[in-house]
């Protein structure tokens, strides 16, 4: 379950691009990027399913990682207060100093990941991708990989230091474009946010609900930009 986001990504990709390729485009793969959002749905489907189905296998339901545990509610939430500071500056200042870093800009950077799509496209990205990424991405790292490779005997940290690198690593190939630059930053930008959440899931598991929510908002404020390019 680490890696597999990550060939998902890669998989959906590609066979965007051969449909791309079979309507004669002849830059079939550097186009497909543009629509790395339906590869992130794809790929949370697939995930989503394969969640349900081993949680099922282990004689537990999926859903309640979301089940809110009202006692430690006015507790979570006054936490959530002080990761909303910490994790807003560990989620924006690498990714602008990493694109500035890599391109000069940090709008050559985002140019490359929000590309124009078709109106209907845009819709659906902003109606599904935040959702799905809400319900699917955290738990798969934190809540079922993280958790069993501690059951295994991995010293904690190192359980962390896996799941957040994998968590970072995945948006290489979302989308995958065969630039050092690119790779680069999509690797880097990520990553203090990825420990940072490792961190507090391992810790206190219970805020998941909470956790799903700003990770939804996170990804709709990526998913409204391509609202504004659309064509």
């Amino acid at each position: 379950m680490l890696i597999i986001r990550s060939l998902l990504f890669l998989t959906f990709q590609a066979l965007i691009a051969l449909v791309i390729l079979f309507l004669g485009s002849s830059t079939a793969w550097t186009v497909s990027a543009a629509w790395w959002p339906f590869a992130i749905i794809f790929t949370d489907l697939v995930c989503l399913a394969l969640l349900i189905r081993f949680y099922r296998q282990e004689g537990k339901r999926f859903w309640d990682v979301f089940r809110i545990e009202r006692r430690f509610v006015k507790q979570d939430l006054l936490f959530l207060l002080g990761f909303l500071v910490i994790g807003g500056l560990l989620g924006y200042l690498p990714n602008i100093l990493s694109a500035k870093w890599l391109f000069g800009d940090p709008k050559v950077a985002l140019d490359l990941l929000v590309q124009p799509l078709p109106a209907w496209a845009a819709v659906t990205s902003v109606a599904l991708f935040p959702l799905l990424q809400g319900l699917v991405e955290i738990p798969t790292y934190m809540l079922y990989a993280m958790p069993r490779l501690k059951a295994q005997g991995m010293h904690p940290w190192l359980a962390i230091a896996l799941a957040s690198f994998f968590l970072s690593f995945q948006h290489v190939f979302a989308p995958f474009l065969p630039d050092v630059r690119f790779i680069t930053y999509r690797l880097v930008m990520f990553l203090p946010f990825a420990v940072l959440i490792a961190i507090v899931m391992c810790w206190r598991p219970r805020l998941m609900p909470y956790m799903a929510v700003i990770h939804a908002l996170m990804d709709m404020s990526v998913a409204v930009m391509f609202l504004m390019v659309m064509k």
